[in-house]
């Protein structure tokens, strides 16, 4: 299940990768490389335009109730997996949603002024899907199958560790690591036959077991894709020259949200460190031995906007007056 802000992310994350692509062609990358992630791309536009079309015919007035049906399916899925079954928590999502059954009319949801919004269905058949899920997580009360126990409490791991990733700094985050996930993933997802998971004698699970399975699997790729998007694609060769830049910029951003500089003297300590950076290039790259680390272009823009900000800066306090 998904919703339109979750639609509008992608959206965006496309767009960004539009835009990527077609500096690479002002950069004379690889036409073929580069007409195969416009392809991809085109495949990307393809899937998200039909995910749109199934919630075109969601009206305004019923998008905050479906955002908030979605969002209680996700919470109790989550609940669901804890070491401590939480019971007042998923009862207190059950009573939510016998609310939201009591304020429709005649088993229609109304609008404020009175009219019946498009949408009936699509919500209408979340809500009685969460309530059906409420009703099963609360049976079952965390009690797994042991027959899919073992991938259970794999998919349980890998979406702790990945929590843990999104609330790391940036420079914790090794390239392979998502890269040794998302194989632990594919592996887990491929190994399903007709889109359900199986145990060793090939029995199919039931529905507890596949939604839930299906959840940590889902909830995994999304912490990946989160990840992918939230990371600067610098090599870790480079991020403490990265990371000294954006603290760089933060500073320079505070002191000009707080009203400038009175002098430019007070932008020396700024100015020495980056021109100290700056002075790392060799032949306009920044070099570790002899290698030339991915990531120049993310520094060098980095290192472009502190100057101009740096710049900026200095001619606003010239402007004041001159040093006393």
């Amino acid at each position: 299940m998904f919703s339109d802000k979750d639609l509008e992310s992608i959206s965006r994350t496309i767009e960004q990768m539009h835009d990527i692509v077609q500096r690479g062609k002002e950069n004379n990358y690889s036409p073929q490389f580069l007409a195969l992630l416009e392809e991809r791309l085109n495949a990307c536009r393809d899937q998200l335009s039909h995910l749109h079309e199934h919630l075109s015919n969601l009206s305004l007035e019923l998008a905050p109730t479906h955002e908030k049906l979605i969002s209680i399916l996700r919470s109790i899925a989550a609940a669901n997996t804890r070491r401590n079954f939480p019971t007042a928590e998923v009862k207190a999502f059950q009573s939510q949603l016998k609310d939201m059954e009591n304020s429709k009319v005649d088993g229609i949801f109304v609008a404020a002024d009175g009219t019946i919004p498009a949408g009936q269905q699509i919500v209408n058949e979340l809500l009685g899907r969460c309530q059906q899920w409420a009703e099963l997580v609360l049976e079952r009360h965390g009690e797994f199958d042991e027959g899919f126990k073992p991938t259970y409490e794999k998919l349980c791991d890998i979406r702790n560790q990945l929590e843990k990733l999104t609330l790391t700094q940036a420079w914790s985050l090794r390239e392979t690591d998502l890269f040794n996930f998302q194989c632990e993933l594919d592996r887990i997802d491929e190994a399903r036959v007709n889109g359900e998971f199986i145990d060793e004698q090939g029995n199919a699970a039931n529905l507890f077991c596949q939604r839930t399975l299906l959840y940590l699997l889902r909830r995994s790729y999304a912490y990946i894709y989160s990840l992918i998007v939230s990371s600067e694609p610098v090599s870790e060769a480079l991020l403490p020259v990265f990371n000294q830049l954006q603290t760089l910029r933060r500073c320079l951003i505070e002191v000009k949200k707080s009203g400038g500089v009175c002098s430019p003297r007070e932008l020396y300590p700024y100015s020495m460190k980056l021109n100290s950076i700056d002075s790392m290039q060799v032949s306009g790259m920044f070099m570790v031995g002899e290698d030339i680390p991915e990531g120049q272009a993310n520094v060098k823009s980095l290192l472009a906007e502190c100057f101009d900000l740096c710049h900026d800066l200095k001619v606003e306090a010239e402007d004041k007056g001159p040093d006393p």
